[in-house]
């Protein structure tokens, strides 16, 4: 077996049948003969010198003994400057301060700009020929006779001439109108529809409403979104008069005008007593100017009488005298109510009288009493 060798490299000891190191690569050198020995590689003992032991490591192992050592070398270290208080804090990274707000430029101010009038079209030039006129030219280029006139400083009556040379201004163009919105069918109709706002009273019904108005009870409900025929005091009916229904008689006034507030009754006072002697006329306060077919319904009724008498008179005066056939004539007193309506006539029946509907909200209702003829003592037969 032949003697190891080290590799020249690296140092690591490899056998002697080897002919390159393992770890570096590096081929085995060849034996140089020793000045002194007659054998190639035997020194003699002349040149023998004495040599120290030879510790071979590999890479790797090399490598994790550096390591240690540089490790221990550096705990060393740290130990030392802690006992001595000398450990150097370490310097803080200043951080890059925060961006300055940018500074503010100046903006450029923008010119305004000047209005450049745009320069006018140059006139047309026409020779005139044989059978043109001053209006035959001017209706040919759709421009007017006195345009032309001025232009070419003619007289008002406009004289030409075969082969005159005229200016002919250009046409003033007609700018287009605005497209203008179309509205959907439905829309449209109430659009043009005419309405009037009513607001409900104490005591008024949907049917009372349409018939004052002469409009169906269906439109207002359609018109005004309910779904039965209730309404209450304060609510605001919208009432289209466009669908009012044909009537027969006298024309109806174009806008019916809205109801008539209840009239205040003056005269007599409620609970009023009168003897059949006395004329009782009744009074009550205007509710306004009355149109040509409006009156005031004046109802009297006998409570008394045991087959109930009722007189209803149409006025258009404010006062109304009881007549006398109305009254009674017993001996017992009677109770009268009465109460004023505002009313309009909407048309007259096959006999020729009129109709008539309320047009506004009735009266309260009083009283009177109408005593009864006092009674005579019968004179007694003197006796013979």
């Amino acid at each position: 077996m032949s003697e190891s060798w080290t590799c020249p490299t690296c140092g690591t000891q490899i056998e002697g049948d080897q002919l390159q190191c393992k770890v570096c690569g590096s081929p085995k050198p060849e034996p140089t003969p020793h000045p002194a020995s007659g054998e190639e590689g035997q020194p003699t003992a002349a040149w023998a010198e004495p040599r120290f032991p030879v510790i071979t490591l590999s890479l790797p192992v090399a490598l994790v003994v550096l390591a240690f050592f540089v490790s221990l070398g550096a705990a060393s270290v740290y130990v030392i400057l802690q006992r001595t208080n000398r450990i150097v804090e370490p310097t803080p990274v200043p951080t890059d301060p925060p961006p300055l707000p940018p500074t503010p430029t100046a903006t450029p101010i923008t010119p305004t700009p000047t209005y450049t009038p745009l320069p006018s079209p140059t006139p047309l030039t026409y020779i005139v020929k044989e059978g043109d006129t001053c209006l035959s030219i001017a209706l040919t280029f759709k421009v007017s006779v006195p345009s032309i006139v001025l232009l070419n400083n003619l007289p008002a009556n406009c004289p030409v001439y075969v082969g005159q040379k005229l200016l002919i201004p250009h046409p003033t163009p007609t700018p287009t109108p605005e497209p203008t919105e179309t509205l959907p069918p439905e829309e449209a109709t109430k659009a043009a529809c005419e309405t009037v706002t009513y607001k409900v009273k104490a005591n008024d019904t949907l049917l009372g409403i349409a018939l004052n108005y002469n409009v169906p009870m269906e439109a207002i409900q359609e018109w005004n979104g309910l779904v039965g025929n209730v309404v209450y005091e304060g609510m605001a009916l919208v009432i289209p008069l466009c669908m009012r229904n044909a009537t027969p008689g006298p024309t109806p006034t174009p806008t019916p005008p809205p109801p008539y507030p209840a009239p205040v009754l003056l005269l007599p006072p409620d609970g009023a007593v009168f003897t059949l002697a006395d004329t009782v006329t009744l009074q009550w306060a205007s509710v306004g100017e009355l149109r040509e077919n409006e009156a005031y319904a004046v109802n009297i009724v006998d409570l008394t009488s045991e087959e109930e008498r009722r007189l209803v008179v149409y006025v258009t005066d404010t006062k109304f005298v009881v007549p006398e056939d109305f009254r009674h004539t017993g001996t017992l007193p009677h109770v009268y109510r009465w109460w004023v309506l505002p009313v309009r006539q909407v048309g007259t029946d096959d006999e020729g009288n009129p109709i008539w509907e309320p047009a506004g909200a009735a009266s309260e209702q009083r009283t009177f009493v109408w005593a009864g003829l006092p009674v005579t003592p019968t004179a007694e037969t003197p006796a013979p």
